[in-house]
């Protein structure tokens, strides 16, 4: 197989498809779609989700802690902790491995969340750090939003802007290339600034609030990925225009330079959430200082349809994310 995320026909066959075994008290287990698992505990519901970093190399800690909360957040849980595994290359400093841990602690203070333990292995098989997270928390039982509950005529709302975290990666991972390239020093500093945006968990607790139907943070495959995911879930089509996407200048300077689509880079930081009340949870969103903006609609068809420039474009086509695409090339 090819590097980067599974596409949607080959997970089903391969992975999701070899799941027969399932439990009553599992309220929402694995799925297309759905980035969490929600438990019956009683009162609560426990929520549990796994994140691998692998595209990042500066920050990669911090990013891990926040990508894995931040599926829990997609489902209006309030995250509580993480358990970490560190998978490092052999020749790996002790200073490396401290500087991870201290970025993973660093970031989960900053959410409220204890780093609970997990596992650490040095091996050749790997040539640079992997992080995998598992993040653990609790909603409320019968409270959890998953992916596949949103509805034909459902508001899109996507929060903050498209290609956030790949942004983010390539600003610090590519700087030089992209001094080369003359960008602008303002635009580069400012890009490095988006660790700030990553998580999403403000953005789940408004929608959790104010009742929407479903919600997904977009990671790999950006927005065509995330919100295919969701209408996948959903058994939907939607309809998505692009002069309604929000493309924060950053992004659009340094997708511009080094040729890739914003639309389909990664994005941890923005959330798509589908909602009957759009306009009344972007109020709310903007009074907690979080840009956001209705993209589009979900559709009882079966179409993946993107407005560009008045034209109809269909989008069906499954896609490699545009962070992975670049990657492979430099």
């Amino acid at each position: 197989m090819k590097a980067g995320k599974i596409g949607v026909k080959k997970l089903s066959n391969t992975i999701l498809n070899q799941i027969t075994h399932h439990r009553k008290d599992v309220l929402l287990g694995a799925q297309i779609g759905e980035d969490s698992a929600v438990v019956d505990f009683g009162e609560n519901s426990l929520v549990i989700s796994s994140d691998p970093i692998t595209g990042a190399a500066q920050n990669a800690g911090y990013l891990a802690v926040n990508v894995a909360c931040n599926d829990l957040a997609s489902t209006g849980a309030t995250p509580i902790g993480v358990e970490v595994v560190l998978l490092l290359p052999t020749g790996t400093t002790e200073e490396k491995t401290i500087k991870i841990m201290k970025e993973i602690d660093s970031s989960a203070q900053e959410i409220d969340v204890e780093v609970l333990g997990g596992h650490t292995e040095v091996l050749d098989l790997v040539t640079e750090p992997i992080i995998v997270v598992t993040a653990i928390g609790k909603v409320k039982k019968g409270r959890h939003i998953p992916t596949s509950k949103a509805k034909a005529g459902d508001d899109i709302i996507l929060t903050k802007g498209a290609g956030i975290e790949g942004t983010y990666i390539l600003a610090n991972d590519f700087e030089n290339k992209l001094i080369k390239k003359n960008i602008n020093k303002e635009i580069l500093d400012s890009a490095k600034k988006f660790k700030n945006k990553i998580s999403v968990i403000t953005e789940g607790e408004i929608a959790a609030e104010l009742m929407a139907n479903a919600l997904h943070d977009i990671t790999e495959g950006g927005l065509y990925g995330g919100v295919k995911e969701m209408a996948l879930a959903s058994n939907l089509g939607y309809k998505i225009y692009k002069d309604k996407v929000i493309v924060n200048k950053e992004t659009a300077e340094i997708t511009k330079l080094l040729e890739l689509d914003p639309l389909g880079l990664i994005s941890s930081g923005s959330m798509l959430i589908a909602a009957s009340n759009g306009e009344e949870i972007l109020r709310k969103l903007n009074e907690k200082g979080i840009k956001g903006s209705i993209i589009g609609k979900f559709t009882a068809d079966k179409n993946y349809i993107l407005y560009k420039k008045g034209k109809k474009v269909n989008i069906e086509k499954e896609r490699k994310d545009e962070l992975w695409r670049f990657l492979e090339k430099n």
